[in-house]
């Protein structure tokens, strides 16, 4: 049986903010694809990452979120591995860089609203971030000028019990669909 591969002829520039070099807090950056076609959307952004990071040999994905499932990827000279996980929050995407370092990305579902994803993008670069992925999603603002409490104001932020300032875990993602997805 043949396993799947994608070759990417042309790459899109993708929607990427990225922490500074060293600033990592919880997360390395925040991405935000066009679709949830995997040939189309992650060739760019392996391309982008390889300038930051060297070249990337393995990507990690939620096996749900996305159109389709290929195992493999070539951008330029390089194959990348793509593992589907059934328990991968749909929110995250973790590269493996080829020195074995691990970048962590919050993913902004498709049609997410510009000003709301600029705004999960930009906080999940923020080294005073201290959410995981799909706690920036949930308490993202839902309307352009919104705010939201950011990762530096952890007073901001109760967990279900009241009162706690540590982070809460386990928010709500919106899936690809519009609908709130546990």
């Amino acid at each position: 049986m043949s396993v799947p591969t994608i070759s990417a002829p042309t790459a899109s520039v993708p929607r990427l903010v990225l922490a500074l070099p060293h600033d990592r807090a919880v997360l390395d950056g925040g991405w935000w694809p066009r679709s949830w076609d995997p040939g189309t959307e992650l060739p760019g952004l392996v391309l982008a990452l390889s300038e930051r990071h060297g070249r990337i040999r393995h990507l990690m994905l939620n096996i749900h979120a996305w159109e389709s499932r290929t195992r493999r990827l070539t951008v330029g000279p390089d194959l990348v591995r793509i593992g589907w996980f059934d328990t991968l929050d749909p929110a995250l995407l973790v590269a493996t860089t080829g020195r074995d370092l691990q970048v962590d990305l919050l993913v902004v579902p498709p049609a997410t609203p510009t000003a709301v994803a600029e705004w999960a993008m930009a906080t999940a670069a923020d080294p005073a971030n201290r959410r995981r992925a799909p706690d920036i999603l949930a308490v993202a603002p839902d309307r352009p000028g919104a705010t939201a409490a950011t990762g530096s104001d952890t007073c901001a932020v109760w967990d279900n019990e009241g009162g706690s300032t540590r982070l809460a875990g386990g928010g709500r993602v919106r899936a690809r669909d519009g609908v709130d997805a546990a």
